[in-house]
């Protein structure tokens, strides 16, 4: 006897509405690990920057470029490979930019000069921009509604972990060695071995096997409602008419167009500040009269400082609205950066400082993936993730490249601080005029 309309229920609402089993959280857990890859692999150049400077005697403009492939790759592969992740699935495409990132990790070992370095960053930089686009989408359509904010930032914090304790290693790496090279090494290793991770662990998302609506769909779903420890659904929900379709033109089509413009121009904003003390931190200690180590050692603690602005984002966002948390962070992060400018007479004083930038930065970026995933409704969360972070990067890519150039041009720490500051201030006018975003539950 056929389910009467009744028995009708919606799995999102389930997953929703049930508290968090531990199969969602070894998920949550696997795409904390997989952002603290993406953290690694982003700044596995600004460790090997130094020796890189150092062997093939490349110009700071040069470098500032160099530094930045990787971010151009980011920018495509989160907008190109997000909307693959809406049509194809999140975990395929997951896989698939882990196979991207080990290839292209690898091959950066075997590069003899700035322009085939260049060409390998930019590659990895594809797998590593898409693989965000799918962690913030996984986290968010396996979180429950109490859960969901904290969920992904705690993810996010997963991007400065890595930095943390893969700067940790690579400082150690370095100075054992003496090889940039190795730097690479450990982040093709660490990609190998988290794919039978993702391969057995996690599951295709509820959610988008839903808006998909193959012809296995409710067995599907099922199936992964029993894995998690839910209740399984008898039929389907009917298709909403007002659901939108997976591609980038329907980011800029009624309500969501605004939400996606402003949401692009606070990312790309904040992440040139973000970037410029990311990418830079390592060259400016060397400069200083610092060994490459030390250089490392410092970026570290600018990421521990993005651990600890992270988690206290989590925890705050439970109680206080993420949009308003974000402009708090922006302001913040406008006053710290315009300080560090002002340099230190001591390793001790400068990883104070860096800290600080670190926790006031991290914290803004970490609001702002929570606001991207709430904003956007499953049938686009994937594409909208990538478009914002892909543009976004895209600024990111800008950041390196300006400051190097203004330190070409003779402009002192404090000028280029002060102008590459300014990208936290145009993300706090975005986040007013965005006003209060409506959190969806699903």
């Amino acid at each position: 006897m056929a389910a009467q309309p009744s028995d009708v229920s919606d799995p999102r609402v389930v997953l929703a509405d049930s508290r968090m089993r531990r199969p969602q959280i070894l998920i949550v857990a696997i795409c904390v690990l997989l952002n603290a890859l993406d953290g690694y692999d982003v700044l596995s150049i600004s460790f090997a920057s130094p020796g890189i400077a150092s062997e093939w005697g490349v110009t700071k403009a040069a470098l500032g470029i160099v530094l930045s492939m990787e971010l151009i790759g980011m920018a495509a592969g989160s907008i190109v490979i997000g909307n693959l992740a809406d049509r194809f699935g999140r975990r395929p495409v997951t896989l698939a930019c882990l196979a991207v990132m080990v290839v292209g990790m690898a091959l950066a070992t075997t590069s003899g000069d700035v322009t085939t370095l260049s060409v390998f960053r930019l590659f990895t930089g594809l797998g590593i921009g898409g693989m965000l686009a799918c962690t913030n989408a996984i986290v968010a359509e396996f979180s429950n509604t109490r859960s969901k904010t904290r969920a992904i930032g705690i993810m996010a914090v997963g991007y400065p972990a890595g930095a943390v304790l893969g700067g940790s290693v690579a400082a150690v790496l370095l100075e054992q060695t003496g090889s940039w090279r190795s730097v690479f090494w450990l982040g093709a290793i660490v990609a190998v071995v988290s794919i039978p991770l993702v391969w057995f662990f996690v599951p295709e998302s509820v959610g988008f096997v839903l808006q998909r609506r193959r012809g296995d769909a409710l067995d599907a779903i099922n199936t992964t409602l029993t894995r998690l420890g839910h209740r399984t659904v008898p039929l389907l929900p009917p298709i909403s008419a007002d659901e939108p379709k997976a591609s980038v033109k329907q980011l800029f089509t009624g309500k969501l167009a605004r939400v996606t413009i402003l949401l692009t121009v606070a990312y790309f904003a904040h992440i040139m500040t973000f970037y410029f003390i990311l990418k830079w931190i390592p060259k400016i200690v060397v400069d200083m009269g610092n060994s490459p180590s030390t250089a490392a050692g410092v970026l570290v603690w600018a990421n521990v400082g993005g651990l600890l602005g992270g988690l206290l984002l989590s925890v705050l966002s439970v109680r206080m609205n993420t949009r308003n948390l974000a402009m708090i962070g922006m302001v913040a992060s406008v006053v710290a950066v315009i300080y560090f400018g002002t340099g230190q007479n001591s390793i001790a004083g400068l990883s104070l400082v860096a800290a600080a930038v670190g926790f006031c930065t991290n914290s803004v970026v970490c609001a702002l993936y929570a606001l991207i995933a709430h904003s956007f409704p499953t049938s686009v969360r994937a594409g909208g993730t990538g478009f914002v972070i892909g543009v976004g990067r895209g600024g990111a890519a800008l950041g390196p490249v300006i400051a190097g150039f203004l330190f070409q041009s003779g402009i002192g720490l404090q000028g280029v601080s002060i102008a590459m500051a300014s990208g936290s201030a145009v993300a706090a006018i975005c986040m007013l005029l965005l006003g209060s975003t409506k959190e969806s539950a699903l």
